[in-house]
């Protein structure tokens, strides 16, 4: 099991970060970066996501994820991150970059950073994004790999080689709801940022714009990065895999967040 991660400098500090990892990853994904942030000074609380982290790598747990199940975790997280310091700045990549928005909009953070969050996919045009998860929970769940060459040799080791179309379908039934949110109400935290690769491959940065627009109707300061010049990907963050952007990523990464 590969299980949450708490960095504490054995007493309360002037800031916490509270780091949530993407789909089928686990809390080592944010570890590096983590460790950094810890380095200046900060307690980094890393959470597993519900399901995650196994060490059966092709465990079927992750089919009975739910929306439900992620709002209940983000908001026990962010209970425990508070218990770290006064102001705790919560970042999410992917499905956690959802959660960190969600967060933002429903609490009162210090700060939050959402790293191509997961509030639409890539290829299907936003308007259509419901129905498609409507219809994915409809019909049994199927596993997808990653890679279908690499199949289950896809590193790294703390992380699933595959997805569940379930999982997919509840965290974008999620995001839904919080784009709907989002045009009813303000924002609960006002330092509201987001983080794209510009040349993204599997979530919907045109989905994200959206929450970025609705967000800046409320009396918030909302920013969008985007990153230039880097290769097509998604997980731009993951320091243990192969041909990883992390170390090119991160300086940026650490202005953005840490600022």
């Amino acid at each position: 099991m590969y299980d949450s991660l708490l960095l504490t400098h054995g007493r309360r500090t002037a800031r916490a970060y509270l780091l949530l990892h993407g789909l089928t990853a686990s809390p080592l994904q944010f570890e590096t970066f983590g460790r950094l942030l810890f380095a200046a000074g900060s307690n980094v609380w890393i959470p597993r996501l519900p399901r995650h982290g196994h060490a059966d790598r092709l465990t079927t747990e992750l089919q009975y994820l739910t929306a439900s199940e992620l709002r209940g975790f983000a908001r026990d997280a962010l209970t425990r991150a508070r218990e770290l310091a006064d102001d705790v700045v919560v970042v999410g990549f992917s499905t956690g970059g959802l959660l960190s928005a969600w967060l933002a909009h429903h609490q009162s953070v210090a700060r939050s950073v959402s790293i191509a969050p997961l509030l639409g996919v890539a290829w299907l045009p936003r308007p259509l994004t419901g129905l498609a998860a409507r219809v994915a929970l409809r019909t049994p769940n199927r596993f997808v790999w990653w890679d279908p060459i690499l199949r289950e040799q896809l590193g790294p080791a703390h992380g699933y080689p595959r997805f569940a179309t379930h999982a997919v379908a509840q965290a974008v039934t999620l995001a839904r709801e919080l784009l709907a949110d989002a045009k009813r109400t303000a924002p609960r935290t006002h330092d509201l940022r987001i983080v794209l690769n510009a040349r993204e491959t599997t979530v919907n940065n045109a989905a994200a714009g959206r929450l970025a627009a609705l967000w800046s109707h409320g009396r918030t300061n909302v920013t969008v990065r985007h990153l230039r010049g880097l290769p097509p990907s998604h997980d731009i963050i993951e320091p243990l895999r192969r041909g990883s952007l992390a170390a090119e990523v991160y300086p940026t990464l650490f202005d953005v967040v840490a600022s």
